[in-house]
């Protein structure tokens, strides 16, 4: 029995880069408010929440967002916490083809994380990278779960290639 298990974070520098790019915004525009808090509280006070939910939201997601995979006998469990609470199972009956593949992020799904593709019965759940594991299902829908070790997928899958019952 060969199992593959992979954790995907969003940790780019570009990333965090643009959370404080949107913090600083927040921050100044509660500054600015409170210059005037004589003239409207009220105004201040919306800022403040507005800014305060906003970075607390965006450091959450930044945070904790992540793509969990695990491909073993029974199919391919994949979970994208917080929108997937639970882990989600692909079962090797449901499955007609399996590959890694090199895909384009931004031109096939417009983008990375929980995304739905630009044609029907598509979806994406990707953290970074321009590879994923692409599952055509037998009822046709498609879903591409990225990795970044797209090699020890493909061994992992040629394991279970018998398993993909036509």
């Amino acid at each position: 029995m060969r199992v593959f298990k992979e954790t995907q974070r969003f940790n780019q520098w570009w990333l965090r880069l643009l959370v404080i790019a949107v913090m600083g915004v927040c921050i100044a525009a509660t500054v600015n408010a409170f210059d005037k808090i004589t003239e409207d509280p009220t105004q201040f006070w919306v800022i403040l929440i507005i800014s305060t939910l906003t970075i607390v939201i965006l450091i959450f997601l930044l945070v904790f967002t992540k793509l969990e995979t695990k491909i073993d006998e029974k199919g391919i469990h994949y979970k994208f916490w917080p929108f997937n609470l639970s882990e989600r199972l692909l079962s090797w009956r449901e499955i007609s083809s399996c590959e890694v593949r090199k895909y384009s992020p931004i031109s096939e799904y417009g983008g990375w994380g929980y995304r739905t593709g630009f044609t029907k019965n598509s979806g994406a759940l990707n953290v970074k990278g321009n590879k994923g594991i692409q599952i055509e299902l037998k009822n046709g829908k498609k879903l591409l779960l990225g990795t970044q070790k797209g090699t020890d997928v493909n061994a992992v899958l040629k394991t279970y290639s018998g398993k993909l019952i036509s």
